[in-house]
Order: C-alpha cells, then structure tokens, then sequence
C-alpha cells in the first residue's frame, strides 16, 4: 500500500505539469490568419455598437 502511495505522490504532481506544458503548448497563439480575422471581427463588432449608439443619441 505505501509503495501506491508513494506512486501517487510522485507521479500526481508530474503529470499534472506534463498537462499543463502540453495545454500551454498547444492553445499558445494562433496563426496569422486567424489573429487578423479576429481583430477585424472585433473591430467590426466596435463600429457596430459605435453607430448603434450615435443612432441612438446615447454617445
């Protein structure tokens, strides 16, 4: 029983660190492509509210 124990103090926290790598690696970034699109997808969305509030007498 201590020799389970002693596996999973050992082993949690290991693989709990090799997730953590493999999430930061895998969601770090984006490719060009995608960034830009998003930004302008954002900036679109900005210019619609904008009018939308100038419409709206509200800005």
């Amino acid at each position: 029983m201590e020799s389970l124990w002693l596996f999973a103090v050992v082993a949690g926290p290991l693989l709990l660190i090799g997730v953590i790598i493999y999430a930061f690696r895998r969601n770090k970034g984006g490719s060009a492509a995608n960034v830009a699109r998003a930004e302008r997808g954002a900036r679109e969305v900005r210019d619609e509210i904008a009018r939308e509030e100038e419409q709206e007498g509200t800005r």
